[in-house]
């Protein structure tokens, strides 16, 4: 950790308030920002997709449930992996908290990925979550979002991921969609975002931001974070696969 200069009291307020000061700043840009994507223009979703709920087949429409928004998270589990992301596992773990509050504000939740929902239903019992969590497997959804990526991407090397083309990295990668559906039952995509895109939904960062050494990574989460399961101090498990298979 850097050294830090040690100061008065009357130093460190002074600090700190030049800081709050851009703080402040930071929170208004964003809440111009916010504005700008609730602006977006909507695509209608004229494609049907099916997806395996434990409660059987489900449409995208369905799966709003009584509400009229609806929030994807893609959480990267392929058909032939065995265990999920250990990063959308980060990000899932603070998802049950909010569940109450999204839907008393007319939002539903839903993970979907590719693997086979027996699959999603073990790894989710392994991981204590109560989130819906559906399969779209033998869909087109994941593809048409622009998260799961084809042999013919990984032949070539290449995936159209994040709004640009770039180097192929996995099979699956993460994201998150938002969709409306009106009276009438018409679905529209309004919203989606990639990569760190979706890093506000992982609170731990946030409080980790509040300390003194932050996230203390040098290049990403990889470095440090675990399934909750997987720490030296959690209940023992085998040892991790490689979530990524190709």
């Amino acid at each position: 950790m850097e050294q830090h200069d040690i100061v008065s009291e009357t130093e460190w307020m002074a600090a700190r308030k030049a800081l709050l000061a851009e703080e402040r700043a930071f929170t208004h840009a964003r809440d111009a920002l916010v504005a700008k994507r609730q602006a977006l223009p909507w695509v209608k979703v004229e494609k049907t997709y099916t997806f395996v709920a434990p409660q059987g087949p489900r449409t995208l429409a369905q799966l709003f449930g009584p509400r009229s928004q609806l929030l994807v998270y893609h959480f990267m589990l392929g058909p032939e992996w065995e265990e999920g992301c250990p990063g959308c596992s980060f990000l899932s773990d603070h998802v049950d908290g909010m569940l109450t509050h999204l839907e008393h504000h007319d939002v539903t939740y839903v993970a979907v990925s590719r693997a086979p929902l027996e699959k999603i239903e073990a790894f989710r019992k392994r991981m204590g979550w109560r989130f819906p969590w559906v399969s779209s497997n033998g869909s087109d959804f994941n593809f048409d979002y622009h998260v799961s990526f084809s042999e013919a991407d990984k032949a070539r090397g290449k995936a159209l991921y994040n709004y640009v083309e770039q180097d192929y990295v996995s099979d699956e990668l993460p994201g998150i969609s938002a969709f409306y559906r009106d009276e009438a039952g018409n679905v529209y995509h309004t919203y989606s975002a990639y990569a760190r895109g979706a890093e506000m939904a992982i609170g731990a960062y946030a409080m980790l931001e509040f300390t003194a050494k932050g996230r203390n990574e040098k290049k990403d989460m990889r470095e440090w974070m675990r399934h909750h399961d997987r720490y030296e101090d959690a209940p023992s498990q085998p040892a991790c696969c490689a979530h990524a298979k190709s």
